[in-house]
């Protein structure tokens, strides 16, 4: 009966935002039937659970080669996308809120969604990694939980990226990191993230936190709301059609700009970036950089890089 205890213990989850999760390429599994497997990130969390939130994309039904009905779906937080999939497996609740949600998918409703899910990883024949989550718990949520939900994942996100720095003059050893003040949960993912993801750059992860910041105090709503559908030009629009939507996309690249410009301009890549989080459209966005530059508002100081001309 001892053995039964260890079966039915949950592992922690995590509050974690879409681009550290979707970018983990390794994965742990426990030999035992019922060891639970997890998930490795580059920061250096191992993750079996996590507790995520964003905006319902899409949740559409599919049919199994089994015959059984299983729904597939992604949600957008202000870093990237999560994918997720609700089977008959799902508890009854689960699976009630998962047919009210494709109601709603349907007829276009915005619904900010939160979730307490399990991770998941599948690896092709080419040895490609591709995490998605199966969820546990999940409901709709306001713009206050967001935000709230939205800070303690950056804040999360924050603190592995100040012991992931902090281990790296570390022996990389269990030994050497708890030495060096790693907490205990972290010693064994950061130990395997080293090994697996070597040496990258965290200023993504930083761009992500303050692209959730923004929205969490409210200076930038575009990332609750629906994305717009996409367009390259406006030239097919019925003449004054969509001016107000032009507007929002053109303040919302100039207020990218202005955030991010610490003196020599924002790149090209880094305000498609922030603007997709958003869920603008790269091309709109292309089309409506273009457009500033040519009324004035905005300047490339060199090529690529923008700043607000003052």
């Amino acid at each position: 009966m001892m053995q039964s205890s260890g079966r039915v213990r949950r592992q922690p989850a995590w509050h974690m935002l879409a681009s550290e999760f979707s970018e983990a390429t390794l994965n742990e599994k426990g030999s035992g039937e019922y060891d639970p497997s997890f998930v490795i990130t580059k920061l250096g969390a191992k993750v079996n659970r996590v507790i995520v939130a964003g905006l319902l994309e899409r949740l559409e039904v599919r049919e199994t080669s089994n015959g059984s009905t299983l729904y597939q779906g992604q949600m957008r937080d202000p870093s990237g996308l999560h994918y997720f999939s609700v089977g008959d497996y799902a508890s009854e609740s689960m699976r009630e809120l998962t047919l009210s949600l494709v109601e709603k998918t349907e007829i276009g409703e915005p619904v900010l969604l939160l979730m307490t899910a399990k991770s998941r990883w599948y690896q092709t024949d080419e040895g490609a990694v591709y995490t998605s989550l199966r969820p546990e718990e999940a409901c709709e949520i306001d713009a206050k939980t967001y935000a709230l939900w939205l800070t303690r994942a950056c804040e999360g996100t924050l603190q592995r990226m100040k012991t992931r720095n902090d281990s790296l003059s570390a022996e990389p050893t269990a030994e050497g990191l708890k030495a060096a003040g790693v907490p205990e949960h972290m010693v064994d993912g950061l130990l395997l993230s080293r090994n697996h993801y070597g040496e990258f750059d965290t200023e993504t992860y930083t761009l992500n936190v303050m692209q959730a910041l923004d929205i969490a105090e409210g200076r930038m709503e575009a990332a609750s709301q629906p994305a717009p559908p996409p367009q390259s030009t406006l030239d097919d629009a019925p003449a004054g059609a969509g001016a107000s939507d032009d507007d929002a996309v053109k303040e919302t690249l100039v207020a990218i700009i202005g955030q991010l410009d610490q003196g020599d301009g924002v790149d090209f890549e880094t305000v498609l970036t922030n603007a997709d989080a958003r869920g603008i459209d790269r091309q709109l966005a292309e089309a409506k950089l273009d457009e500033l530059s040519n009324e004035g508002t905005l300047h490339e100081p060199r090529f690529g890089w923008f700043r607000i001309v003052s």
